[in-house]
């Protein structure tokens, strides 16, 4: 008789291991190198408006277009990842943003920094939900969301320690140099994840990899375990035929996915107008430039930090026990950034509040949309829900930039950005009443 073993249910049994965690690190590198790529634009702002002598609000295509970049990136690379592996979209998007990063130091016009910006986003669209892809299929169902937020709480520390960096680059060297150091590592880090990054286990399950190629993952996870010659290796799902977006709204996921969407839309909007008008409104405040991106850097090392402090209750208690207070938080900290003046403590508690609730919310969105979906449409379904929340992250400094050509000022501005995250409370409060999504939310990325 052959004998059998069911993949997901294997790991679920065994202790976390070496290569788990070298996953859960080498993938955190990835995305902390794409924090600091997708969003360094908000910190060279200030500067290059400065150098070229053009009004703050004609900076929004350069704003949008990276992001139109990542909205493209997450729905249309990162879905190849379910055909041809997480690894090697991976390995192609770090290298691709990496390259497109270091070309923009040379931009010397608006178009062509807003073309190598659109350029570098589809680099980093197609990376960031294959890391969380491949990060929450290699660790056992017990441990899986906080990992997962964990290893995407890279995203966040690379964009604070790319505003930290950018604020003594830019002084010294100009703003090419943040541009420079966001291309330089990526390219450093791409040829090694050949040697470092193996493919997703339950991938290669999935897709009929070699028997003997799943086996030797597995051993390097539990170098005890031996499987003879003739085992199959299984996964209780199976891959349905079909459109592969089409079963996003199959089996009864339809509302829990547009309901997702509604929240990683409402999330990347906010994350994305804050981060990248902060800067530049804070300086017309009267606060100096080096001040006014470490307050920007300070709102990403706070999510940075609730991301930390929030996994171990993911574990626990599930999803939802994160998802609404930290809007909520989120909600309140946007309002205070519009109304405490030019107080520099206050801003940075008002900077800190949303920067907490919004990314902690984003990044246990991650886990959830993760949770929702099966192995064979996984990075599909992480991400539509990505590519869908960068509309909203398009839209976001669009509104900014409107909001300030219309000289409505700061306050206006983050009145308008408390409404998202208000909206994402409503749409996780529905969330809750859904069978599948409590489901999803109490058992993080089930197999």
């Amino acid at each position: 008789m052959t004998p059998t073993v069911d993949v997901a249910q294997w790991i679920n049994l065994q202790k976390i291991s070496r290569l788990q965690i070298w996953v859960m690190v080498v993938s955190g590198a990835c995305t902390m190198l794409e924090g600091f790529d997708a969003l360094n634009i908000g910190f060279v702002a200030p500067a290059v408006v400065r150098e070229w002598h053009v009004p703050p609000q004609a900076f929004t295509p350069a704003f949008m277009a990276g992001l139109f970049g990542l909205l493209l990136g997450c729905l249309v690379i990162a879905p190849l990842a379910d055909k041809i592996g997480r690894r090697t979209v991976m390995l192609g998007s770090v290298a691709a943003f990496g390259v497109f990063s270091l070309l923009s130091a040379a931009a010397g016009s608006l178009t062509e920094l807003s073309l190598l910006r659109f350029l570098t986003g589809l680099g980093v669209g197609g990376g960031m939900a294959n890391a969380i892809a491949l990060t929450s299929e290699f660790f056992p169902e017990r441990s899986r969301a906080g990992m997962t937020a964990i290893m995407f709480a890279g995203f966040p520390l690379g964009s604070s320690l790319g505003g930290y960096l950018s604020g003594w680059l830019i002084p010294h060297f100009g703003w090419p140099a943040v541009f420079i150091a966001g291309g330089a590592l990526p390219l450093v880090v791409a040829p090694a994840l050949i040697f470092v990054m193996p493919e997703s286990i339950r991938h290669l399950v999935v897709s009929g990899a070699a028997p003997a190629r799943i086996a030797s993952v597995l051993s390097r996870i539990n170098p005890a375990a031996h499987f003879s010659a003739g085992t199959r290796f299984v996964i209780a799902e199976e891959r349905k035929a079909g459109l592969t977006v089409g079963h996003l709204f199959r089996e009864g996921r339809a509302l829990g996915t547009f309901l997702i969407w509604v929240v990683f839309f409402m999330s990347l909007l906010d994350i994305f107008l804050v981060s990248s008008w902060l800067p530049i409104v804070l300086r017309d405040a009267g606060l100096p430039l080096s001040t006014a991106v470490d307050v920007s850097a300070t709102l990403a090392l706070a999510g940075v930090v609730a991301c930390v402090v929030t996994a171990p209750v993911l574990n626990r208690q599930g999803c939802f026990a994160i998802l609404a207070p930290a809007y909520l938080l989120a909600a309140v900290g946007l309002a205070a950034l519009g109304s405490v003046g030019i107080n520099l403590g206050l801003i940075l508690a008002a900077a800190a509040a949303s920067g907490a609730g919004n990314i902690a919310g984003q990044n246990t969105a991650n886990a959830f949309a993760a949770a929702y979906y099966p192995t064979y449409i996984r990075a599909t379904g992480v991400g539509w829900a990505l590519g869908i929340g960068r509309i909203g992250a398009v839209i976001g400094p669009a509104i900014g930039g409107t909001i300030l050509a219309f000289h409505l000022g700061r306050e206006a501005l983050f009145a308008v950005a408390a409404v998202p995250p208000l909206i994402a409370v409503i749409a996780v409060l529905v969330l809750m009443r859904l069978a599948p999504a409590r489901a999803a939310a109490r058992r993080p990325v089930a197999a």
